[in-house]
């Protein structure tokens, strides 16, 4: 039998903490499968890139951070390649396009936290959150 943490809600003996992003393209219905994402660490002016590649047929970006590993508290930084995933998709958009590239700063003070940021898209704007706290 497993404890839960009554202030964090996890499981007591789950890895801490974590950063898990979520793309959908809301203006088509569909799971961002190919749109590309760079995760980084901000440190004053130094940039630590963290995770990189394009989000999976769900939606998801696949990355060792999602689960913790090399997460602390401090300051980062995702960008998505909103431009350049419609692009690819065959999407007619302006050039320049509207969103190019969409860039997203968040802190994390509390490590032990999952930190699930679904972003949902489209040519002409984007939302980004906190969700499943």
């Amino acid at each position: 039998m497993s404890m839960t943490s009554e202030a964090t809600g996890q499981d007591a003996g789950a890895p801490a903490g974590g950063i898990s992003i979520h793309a959908v393209d809301v203006s088509r219905g569909i799971p961002a499968h190919g749109l590309g994402v760079r995760l980084w660490r901000i440190d004053g002016q130094d940039r630590t890139q963290i995770a990189a590649g394009p989000c999976g047929k769900d939606g998801l970006l696949d990355h060792q951070g999602a689960k913790g590993a090399g997460i602390s508290a401090g300051v980062y930084e995702v960008e998505f390649d909103v431009g350049g995933f419609f692009r690819q998709a065959g999407v007619a958009i302006p050039d320049p396009p509207f969103v190019d590239l969409a860039v997203f700063r968040f802190g994390i003070a509390r490590v032990e936290e999952h930190f699930h940021l679904p972003f949902k898209f489209t040519p002409w704007g984007f939302s980004m959150f906190r969700g499943g706290a």
